[in-house]
């Protein structure tokens, strides 16, 4: 394809992560021609570093601390959880203390009850994309593990579970004994846990985009790389040039992940936004020890992962500008607890990977129109849960977007919400 050449197409779906790849194929589905847009191949930023979780039971968001010695604690970085970049304070000042009001308890129940029904339905929906997709084999429903290392702690963790009642959640509570039966290579340090049974997991989350994308091209779908920051709005149209040629489309998608809030302020568009990084590394096992589940050590503050590539060494979450360097401290801070933890051995790549949550201060995602333009529409900002609910925000917008009737109420994910 010439430089100059012009491609027309429905929709361009600016990013290739899980959800805008999920986007793209629901899209097709409802019968709309779709040009999938990124400056790397699918599954390749923020969709490749993660546990692995299709978190069915992470129905509460992932709020502020509310008493003061944690936030104190935090704040001085002396936790493995939670990471400053001190020159980042004073930019992100703003969205913090957005995001401290919204973690009091009323309207933290408020976000829970807004984000269920996306949550509820978000293993169903990936397995539907799974089976059509051919991998169906890639998505494991054994749960994942929540360890606790004291009895308090336990004890805590019994006494949040009388919160998520109303919500159905299967689990079952561990004693030490039946967390080692599940797990027996893991130390038993870790005295007992919760055994998440609802949720699914994935060995390969990159791996798992690219089938869905792999999908998508099978159906006629395209790939067009190019940098989404020059997309132009034309009369009536949207239009995007790329080094394989030239897009023009009625409708485009913003689901950039971390690097939405760039085109979206270029388009006017405000709300709270920032992003929080995270890092991993696998590890090979010894002797041929074997990890059944995802294990979060709640007290440790980190989480260990079965991958194809090894077990993955999963850190909390630093606030450090996105494009930053790296900086490497948590998971030195965390390596020798999980080395205690499951017999480590080597790691497998020399540099341990980073990547950014897009998220905003609401702890809700923004799915849906930009009231500002016609044929805009976004889909960005799932805090912890971009792999999560994929596919249950590809459902809803294409729902929204071919004025099909959307399954739940999209008003609590619109950008209006801002303003």
């Amino acid at each position: 394809m010439s430089g100059d050449a012009v491609v027309q197409t429905d929709v361009i779906v600016l990013g290739a992560g899980i959800v805008g790849v999920c986007v793209a194929l629901h899209l097709q589905q409802r019968g709309r021609s779709v040009i999938l847009v990124d400056r790397k191949a699918p599954g390749e930023e923020t969709s490749y570093g993660n546990a692995g979780l299709i978190e069915r039971s992470s129905v509460v968001p992932y709020g502020a601390p509310r008493d003061l010695a944690t936030l104190l604690h935090y704040g001085m970085n002396r936790s493995a959880e939670v990471r400053f970049d001190w020159t980042y304070l004073p930019r992100i000042a703003p969205w913090l203390w957005r995001f401290w009001r919204e973690s009091a308890p009323k309207r933290l129940t408020r976000a829970a009850s807004d984000m269920w029904p996306l949550i509820r339905i978000c293993v169903e929906e990936h397995e539907a994309l799974a089976h059509d997709a051919g991998v169906s084999a890639d998505l494991h429903r054994t749960g994942w593990i929540e360890a606790f290392r004291t009895e308090a702690s336990l004890d805590r963790a019994r006494t949040s579970l009388k919160g998520l009642a109303p919500y159905g959640l299967q689990y079952e509570i561990l004693d030490a004994a039946a967390l080692q039966k599940r797990e027996p290579h893991v130390s038993s340090d870790l005295i007992g846990g919760v055994h998440w049974l609802d949720p699914a997991t994935v060995r390969d989350p990159g791996s798992l985009v690219k089938s869905y994308a792999a999908f998508f091209l099978e159906r006629g779908g395209r790939f067009h790389q190019a940098d989404a920051s020059q997309l132009k709005e034309e009369a009536n149209a949207w239009s995007l040039g790329g080094a394989t040629g030239n897009l023009r489309s009625r409708e485009v998608v913003i689901a950039l992940g971390p690097w939405s809030d760039q085109l979206a302020l270029k388009l006017g568009y405000t709300f709270p936004f920032a992003v929080k990084r995270g890092y991993h590394v696998h590890f090979s096992a010894k002797r041929d020890a074997i990890l059944n589940h995802p294990i979060f050590d709640a007290d440790g503050g980190y989480m260990l992962a079965p991958m194809r590539q090894g077990i993955r060494l999963a850190t909390g979450i630093e606030f450090a500008p996105r494009d930053s360097r790296p900086n490497f401290t948590q998971l030195d801070m965390v390596e020798p607890i999980a080395r205690r933890t499951f017999p480590l051995d080597q790691r497998v790549e020399s540099v341990p990977w980073m990547g950014s949550r897009p998220c905003l201060a609401d702890m809700r995602p923004v799915i849906g129109r930009g009231p500002k333009h016609k044929g805009l529409w976004f889909a960005f900002g799932h805090n912890h849960h971009g792999l999560t609910l994929g596919p249950v925000t590809g459902r809803l917008l294409a729902e929204l977007m071919t004025q099909q009737a959307p399954f739940t109420d999209p008003t609590p994910y619109g950008i209006s919400r801002f303003s």
